[in-house]
């Protein structure tokens, strides 16, 4: 690999192989406690790709524990200083490193009105962490790329893993298990893209769709080509996109599609059809030949990824799109214009 940032995106399925061996029993404990506090719904404080995590588990423990889960709004707590009751809450701080004041305001609430909490970030000596009741800590090592990308998958499989434990569902923890392979294997599908994301070198603007538990990760993708790129491009649900922004679709627009096999899959496949007769160019990131053979640009995932497990693995193509891009454009990997590795927001 020729940058730090490639060099941390194909240690992704070690670093969650490791995370998930070494967390099992701390997860599992703190699943117990969690259980016996009384939560009626999830709160989660976090920022940049912490959210995006976040907006994942806004699906897994709806759909998969029945909680509902709000997103917090920091600038209640710090700028406003006015934060919500959090009558049944389960407080949960995602923060790579768990540094940003906000966000640690958010927990340091929390502790105030006696709701449980928990930090999740590859620093557990960090404030963020220390606020906490518990600690779920990434170990991803150190990420020195300025791009979130192991800290972001590891948080995915953590959040992933709490899940499970809540529900004490065997059968899922065996799937998690399973998806550091495929992700090896999504890496490997996706050697020799450079020629593909040159491509899009002198692209005015572009957009991302997901939907479901792949909404986050649209968010991601979108986040990832705009820290390495410059490039304008927007993440949306593929049933927001229908609500007016689909105006912007014009001949050569390229749209990128993460659409893996699940209950959104319909969906996409109505939008493709339409943005190909608008003439849109479409990237697609997928395990569905059908989609792929509409791409001009296909992506293809490997099969059999659970779909509640699939961001994990989807995710990577869209990180190494937006890397060949960046170095297409000439940009340093590494060093993204005007931005540093930690950003502390009050």
């Amino acid at each position: 690999m020729g940058s730090i940032l490639e060099s941390e995106i194909a240690e992704q399925p070690d670093v969650l192989e490791h995370f998930l061996a070494s967390a099992d029993e701390l997860t599992r404990r703190v699943a117990t406690e969690i259980s016996r506090r009384g939560v009626s719904y999830v709160m989660i404080a976090a920022r940049g790709s912490s959210d995006n995590a976040a907006r994942y588990a806004q699906y897994v423990f709806g759909a998969r524990n029945h909680l509902p889960v709000a997103l917090a709004t920091p600038s209640l707590y710090t700028l406003y200083d006015s934060p919500p009751r959090l009558d049944g809450a389960l407080v949960i701080g995602i923060s790579q490193s768990g540094r940003s004041p906000d966000i640690v305001s958010v927990m340091e609430t929390a502790r105030a009105q006696s709701r449980p909490s928990l930090a999740i970030t590859n620093d557990p000596g960090s404030p963020m962490a220390l606020a906490a009741d518990w600690i779920l800590p990434l170990a991803t090592g150190e990420e020195r790329a300025v791009a979130a990308t192991k800290t972001y998958t590891t948080s995915l499989g953590a959040l992933a893993l709490l899940s499970a434990s809540l529900s004490g569902d065997a059968a899922a923890r065996e799937e998690l298990a399973r998806i550091p392979d495929q992700m090896r294997l999504a890496l490997n599908q996706a050697q020799g893209m450079g020629p593909l994301a040159e491509r899009y070198r002198y692209a005015q603007g572009s957009a991302v769709i997901g939907r479901g538990f792949n909404y986050g990760t649209a968010f991601e993708i979108a986040l990832k080509v705009k820290e390495l790129t410059r490039l304008v491009i927007e993440p949306y649900s593929s049933a927001d996109f229908l609500h007016g922004p689909i105006s912007i679709l014009e001949p050569g627009f390229p749209l990128i599609l993460v659409a893996p096999t699940g209950r959104t899959l319909p969906d996409l496949y109505h939008l493709a059809d339409d943005a190909h007769q608008r003439g849109a160019e479409l990237i697609v990131i997928s395990d569905d030949a059908g989609l792929l053979k509409r791409a001009r640009t296909p992506l293809a995932l490997p099969r059999n990824t659970p779909e509640w497990l699939s961001p994990l693995v989807t995710v990577l193509p869209g990180q190494l799109f937006a890397a060949h891009l960046a170095r297409a454009k000439g940009f340093d990997l590494d060093r993204p214009v005007g931005l540093s590795k930690v950003t502390q927001t009050r």
